[in-house]
């Protein structure tokens, strides 16, 4: 998943692992001010491990209200493509709480120029973090022309812009495939680089997408298995971005660069279920 309007998506899923270098000029630019929040926790059903890590849960929402808590996400509103050339008019309405989920869903509605609408919510300046795990358990769509995202951006992104300030793609899906992936993006040392890979897995059922990020690497999980690492050791390949405060997006797209315009409407209106998300400091 792309950042906001200003940018463009050239992207294409794939079962290896890719680098794609792009002419580009980075931009040496100070981040700004970010916040982080740890909140600890001593219960026992707060600390997790995997493989040799202990992890403590540090924040998380687990959508048992009847609203979506603005202490902790805001909403992304408006359409124009989003700089992927997307269908959908994002608004709050399409993002409700109910059941102990959050539920998105997009529907064929016209608002202004755009036929459909969905939601997108993000944790900017609420909750922003660097290294750790994060997770969300999600049941995600399948459906022709929809694209669920669960992602991240550098809380600089304000100051200096996409790619410059990362992006790690938890978890993306596409129209019917059995796939998902797990995307990075960033400013390499001769310009814009992702490096992405998929994995199958049943995205109609509900599954654990998660990250493991450290100083030296960010490793991508289903259900607690990995299938794709990126050293990011010593800043190599310049992945200087992601050693920095990162927030959390959510968010349901219809149409665009990487699933194409091809929407079927009678499977709409969709959604996709989460039922929590979930972050953890290393202990």
């Amino acid at each position: 998943m792309k950042n906001i309007k200003l940018l463009s998506k050239a992207f294409t899923g794939c079962s290896l692992s890719v680098l794609l270098f792009l002419t580009a000029c980075k931009k040496e630019v100070s981040p700004s001010s970010s916040k982080v929040f740890s909140v600890k926790s001593n219960s026992s059903k707060n600390i997790t491990k995997t493989s040799a890590v202990t992890y403590q849960l540090q924040w998380s929402d687990e959508f048992n209200g009847t609203s979506v808590n603005t202490a902790d996400w805001n909403f992304e509103i408006g359409g124009g493509g989003w700089g992927n050339n997307e269908k959908q008019y994002y608004k709050a309405e399409n993002a409700t709480v109910s059941g102990g989920f959050l539920v998105i869903t997009a529907k064929k509605e016209r608002v202004k120029a755009n036929n459909y609408t969905s939601a997108r919510l993000n944790t900017k300046a609420k909750r922003e973090f660097t290294y750790g795990k994060i997770e969300a358990r999600m049941k995600l769509p399948m459906v022709q022309g929809l694209w669920p995202a669960f992602w991240m951006l550098g809380s600089n992104i304000s100051t200096v812009g996409w790619p410059a300030c990362g992006e790690i793609d938890i978890m993306e899906h596409i129209n019917t495939s059995q796939d998902v992936l797990g995307t990075a993006h960033w400013n390499g040392p001769n310009g814009y680089v992702y490096n992405s890979v998929s994995k199958a897995t049943t995205p109609s059922d509900f599954h654990i997408y998660s990250i493991e990020w450290s100083a030296t690497a960010i490793n991508w999980f289903i259900d607690g298995v990995l299938f794709h690492s990126l050293d990011i050791t010593n800043n190599v390949n310049s992945t200087e971005e992601f050693q920095k405060p990162f927030y959390i997006l959510l968010n349901l797209a219809v149409g665009g660069n990487l699933p194409g315009q091809t929407i079927d409407d009678t499977k709409l209106p969709a959604s996709v279920s989460v039922d929590y998300v979930r972050v953890y400091n290393a202990i």
